[in-house]
């Protein structure tokens, strides 16, 4: 009797002893801290054991901060894919780069506010860094070419970087005064955070404003060819750099006909009307279609900024004679047509003069069509 309960104590020792102790341990961050434990359980437990990897507390924080800092690559992938579009409007995807970066900086910031929520905000705040990396350099060429009057864009790169350094140098010192001082409580940061962030953004739009960009895209096109129609001279880059709508730059402009550019081809015309369409003006790489709302241009693939400057001004001259005349739809290309082919030598010598590329056309990677 007495052998027999010894024997039952001993195995349920044995059998408590097998059991899973929780692995648990405690993060920091500021003045917070977080307690986590594995469940024994877990699918996230049992892709780490698959992994080879053990469930100590240096490895679970290492996985967390691989996910968190991952996020930030996931960003910038997903920005690279958004290139056509940023050459087209460097300058709002400057602005908005910026807006970016200090939207994530300022999840980092409220990250301890929410502690059962870290790991999901500093992943965002990666992931918005990550995109406004990207966007920051892409734009940062076009936007330097612009200023390259003699080829000088080694020269131009150098002496940016040097300014950037300088600021950031200056900044480093502000913010380590402002975190000794105001700033070093969360109510302090959340004061002065969003306040320097409003400057920041305001400081990078006003600089946007003033950058003349000599590149032909939908929004300068069509401000161009509205400027040409109402007083007969072309505009510069200088002329238009502070009229540019920087937040919508896809408004169509009614001066210049409403023109809407880049749909596709099959949302604009039936493909029995495709041919009959092209029939119209067979020399040209672009096609108009007459809508009540807006005139829709599409450019073939190999068009450049003269075919879409010749199809813009098309465009407006038809929309002209529509509000002065009841003519057919037909008629009317052809009567804006000849209007264009009489007025267009001389305004693309003056677009030229005036410092525009016209060797390309830079849509955002909006839809081209090619017939075969």
């Amino acid at each position: 009797m007495i052998f027999s309960e010894i024997f039952k104590m001993l195995k349920k020792d044995s059998m408590e002893s097998t059991r899973p102790i929780p692995v648990y341990w405690i993060e920091m961050s500021d003045s917070v801290s977080r307690r986590f434990e594995f469940e024994a359980d877990g699918r996230f437990s049992s892709l780490l054991f698959a992994a080879g990897l053990r469930p100590t507390p240096a490895q679970a924080t290492a996985v967390g901060w691989i996910l968190k800092d991952g996020m930030q690559h996931v960003g910038k992938l997903i920005c690279s894919n958004l290139g056509a579009r940023m050459d087209s409007e460097p300058k709002s995807w400057r602005i908005l780069a910026d807006v970016l970066y200090d939207l994530g900086a300022g999840l980092e910031v409220l990250s301890p506010l929410c502690p059962q929520l870290f790991l999901e905000m500093a992943g965002l705040g990666n992931f918005a860094k990550g995109m406004a990396v990207v966007a920051a350099r892409a734009t940062r060429l076009p936007i330097y070419s612009s200023f390259a009057k003699e080829g000088n864009l080694s020269d131009l790169f150098a002496k940016g970087e040097a300014i950037s350094t300088l600021c950031n140098v200056f900044g480093i010192g502000v913010g380590i005064q402002l975190a000794s001082t105001i700033c070093s409580s969360m109510k302090g940061k959340l004061i002065v955070g969003p306040f320097l962030s409003l400057i920041h953004v305001y400081c990078v739009s006003e600089e946007m404003r003033a950058t003349p960009v000599n590149t032909l895209n939908p929004q300068r096109t069509a401000m161009i060819v509205a400027d040409f129609l109402k007083t007969g001279r072309v505009s510069s880059p200088a002329d238009l750099r502070y009229r540019e709508d920087l937040l919508f730059p896809g408004r169509l402009i009614e001066e210049a006909g409403n023109v809407k550019i880049g749909r596709a081809i099959h949302e604009v015309l039936k493909p029995s009307e495709l041919h009959h369409v092209k029939e119209r003006f067979p020399d040209e790489r672009f096609i108009l279609s007459l809508g009540p709302k807006w005139t829709d241009l599409i450019l073939e693939h190999s068009a450049t900024g003269e075919d879409a400057l010749r199809g813009w001004l098309v465009a407006a001259y038809a929309a002209d004679i529509e509000n002065s005349s009841n003519m057919q739809s037909e008629n009317v290309l052809a009567e804006a047509f000849d209007r264009m082919d009489g007025v267009f030598p001389s305004f693309l010598s003056e677009v030229r003069a005036k410092g525009w590329h016209t060797d390309r056309f830079l849509d955002g990677a909006r839809c081209r069509f090619t017939l075969m």
